[in-house]
């Protein structure tokens, strides 16, 4: 890696789960690292910086989430009395200890194989910023048509709904676009137009969305009105004149057009 300020550096973060539930992660475990080597709650949250009452509540959660009990307390007064981890509890943070010693080693080894990521960090800074729109869709590639310089990309979205956005074949190639490749679809709220009873008009908007509006957000000068598609979400961002014109009612219809140029197109 080089020593640039703009180079970038590799971190990650470590959990263990239960089911759908998280209960052990960095922060935690130096919770519990902290209780075993003080022997108490309120001295381990004071050397992890967090309340006597988040570390109580965080130790109920680790305890209720685990096969076992990871942490053993003796009764007494508020803080008082023992407070020790479980053999359980010392094993987990063993092998917590263990699993994030080689997450380090991966980590060190992927920034070693990526080299000079100066403009990688060009890139995804560029890109950090157009995620800032806000709308989002996840998606399924099913259709590209690829022109000169560039390139029609047909998104499944939930529901079926199809989203068209046109890129350059540089950037299908790029993100390495194809059929079947799950990518997201980015929208600013600000290009998204808001009409009614569109079912039938002829526009040269690619993206055509009717829907119900769930959700009107009005301002002095600009209205956020958000419609509900399919499962999908789109916001839109219009004067409030015009919101006033459309009679714009929550649970009312109401259609969402855009430009597929407008779309930006993303990958994991």
């Amino acid at each position: 890696m080089n020593n640039t300020k703009n180079s970038i550096g590799l971190t990650g973060n470590l959990w263990l789960n239960r089911a759908e539930h998280k209960f052990l992660g960095g922060d935690r475990i130096n919770l519990l690292e902290k209780i075993d080597e003080l022997g108490s709650i309120t001295k381990a949250a004071k050397a992890v910086g967090i309340s006597y009452k988040t570390a109580w509540e965080t130790v109920n959660l680790i305890n209720n989430l685990a096969e076992k009990p990871l942490v053993d307390r003796l009764t007494g007064g508020k803080g008082g009395g023992g407070t020790s981890l479980t053999a359980e509890g010392k094993r987990i943070v063993t092998q917590y200890q263990t699993i994030q010693e080689e997450h380090r080693k991966f980590l060190g080894n992927l920034e070693d194989r990526l080299g000079d990521t100066e403009s990688l960090y060009q890139f995804l800074r560029r890109i950090s910023m157009k995620v800032s729109a806000r709308n989002t869709f996840s998606g399924v590639v099913t259709n590209i048509t690829k022109g000169a310089v560039n390139a029609e990309v047909t998104l499944s979205l939930k529901g079926g709904i199809p989203l068209i956005a046109v890129v350059t074949n540089g950037a299908i190639d790029n993100l390495g676009l194809s059929i079947g490749t799950e990518a997201y679809a980015i929208v600013k709220a600000s290009s998204v137009i808001i009409g009614t009873d569109l079912h039938n008009a002829k526009l040269s908007a690619r993206n055509i969305f009717c829907g119900t509006v769930t959700r009107i957000i009005e301002g002095p000068v600009n209205t956020e009105v958000n419609i509900e598609i399919g499962g999908n979400s789109v916001s839109a961002v219009i004067t409030h004149d015009s919101a006033v014109l459309l009679e714009l009612k929550v649970g009312g219809h109401a259609c969402t057009l855009f430009k597929a140029s407008s779309v930006i197109i993303g990958v994991n």
